[in-house]
C-alpha cells in the first residue's frame, strides 16, 4: 500500500526517503546501465512508517528519454523487463490497467493495458491445431483487465479482482498506474516498480481500496510513470520564497501529455511481454 506523510504528495518512494530520510531498517542500493535504478529495500513496515511505506522492494528508473521516441528504446525495454523479471512468480498473471481512459493523465493504466499481449485463451483454443502452434501455446497465461474508474463502474478495481481470482487463478497480479511525483524532473522520466501493491489515487488525495497480497491474497507488483505533480511544489521550485496560502493547490501535468502518454505505455507494455514471455525476441514484441 502507498501511503502519504506530511505534506509532499508524491507516490514514489525514492521522493519521500529523500524527504524525510532513510531509517534502519532500509537499504538502498544503485545500478543499472540504459537507466539510472535506485533499489529500495525496507525490511518491515514498522522500518517503512517513517517514509509512509509498507514492507518491500521499490525500484525507480530514471531516464530524460523515456518521454520521447529514442534509439535506446530496445535496451530500455530489455532492461525494464530484467528488472521486472525477478519479481513475477511463475504461472498465471493478470495484468490490470488502473486508471481513467478519457483523462490522458490518469490513461497510463489503460493504454498499457491494451498493448499487453493476453494469451490465456490460448491453448484452449489451439489445442486441436497443427504443431506449429506449439510456440503460442507455452506462452504464460496472461489476463488483461482495464475497467476503468469507480466513478464510471460503480465497483472497485480491488472488488473486481478479488471476484476474478477463482476463475483465472493468477499467480500474482501485476497493476499499472499514473503516479504522482513532488519533483517536476520526474514528471514523465520515471519508473517505479513495487512488490508492496497500491492504493490508486493515493498521490492525489484520492486513495481508492488497496490492492496488495494482504487484500488479495496473491503478490501485487505495482509499475507506474508519474504524469501529475500538485501546483505547490511548482511554485515551490519557481521561487526561493512563495506564499501558499495565496495559490490554490491542484494537480497540473506537462504540456506534452499525450506524447509522454504514448512512449510510457508503449515502453511499459514492451517490457511487460519481454518479462512474462521470455520466449519473445524484442522484434517480437515490437511488432504486437
Amino acid at each position: 500500500m502507498q501511503q502519504q506523510t506530511g505534506h509532499s504528495r508524491t507516490d514514489l518512494a525514492l521522493e519521500q526517503a529523500a524527504t524525510v530520510g532513510y531509517s534502519t531498517g532500509i537499504t538502498v542500493r544503485e545500478r543499472g546501465k540504459a537507466f539510472r535504478i535506485t533499489e529500495i529495500t525496507i525490511a518491515s513496515d514498522a522500518d517503512g512508517a517513517a517514509i509512509g511505506r509498507g514492507k518491500g522492494r521499490y525500484l525507480t528508473l530514471e531516464s530524460a528519454d523515456l518521454h520521447r521516441t529514442t534509439p535506446q528504446l530496445r535496451e530500455q525495454a530489455e532492461e525494464l523487463a530484467d528488472e521486472l523479471r525477478p519479481f513475477i512468480p511463475a504461472g498465471a498473471v493478470l495484468v490490470a490497467g488502473l486508471g481513467n481512459a478519457d483523462i490522458t493523465p490518469d490513461a497510463v493504466g489503460p493504454e498499457t493495458a491494451g498493448r499487453v499481449l493476453a494469451t490465456r485463451h490460448l491453448r484452449q483454443e489451439l489445442k486441436d491445431n497443427a504443431p506449429d502452434t506449439d510456440f503460442l501455446r507455452a506462452l504464460r497465461p496472461v489476463s488483461v483487465l482495464a475497467n476503468g474508474v469507480l466513478g464510471q463502474t460503480g465497483i472497485e478495481t480491488a472488488e473486481l479482482i478479488a471476484a476474478l481470482k477463482q476463475t483465472v487463478a493468477p499467480s500474482c497480479v501485476i497493476a499499472v498506474d499514473a503516479l504522482a511525483c513532488s519533483d517536476l524532473r520526474r514528471l514523465g522520466t520515471t519508473v517505479q516498480i513495487s512488490d508492496a501493491g497500491i492504493s490508486p489515487g493515493s498521490g492525489v488525495r484520492n486513495a481508492r481500496a488497496e490492492l496488495s497480497q494482504r487484500t488479495l491474497g496473491v503478490p501485487v507488483i505495482a509499475v507506474g510513470v508519474p504524469t501529475v505533480v500538485d501546483l505547490h511544489t511548482v511554485v515551490r521550485q519557481a521561487a526561493e520564497q512563495a506564499d501558499l496560502d495565496t495559490v490554490p493547490n491542484m494537480m497540473v501535468t506537462p504540456r506534452n501529455i499525450d506524447e509522454l502518454l504514448h512512449h510510457a505505455a508503449r515502453l511499459l507494455a514492451l517490457s511487460l511481454n519481454l518479462a512474462l514471455h521470455p520466449q519473445l525476441s524484442y522484434a517480437d514484441a515490437e511488432a504486437l
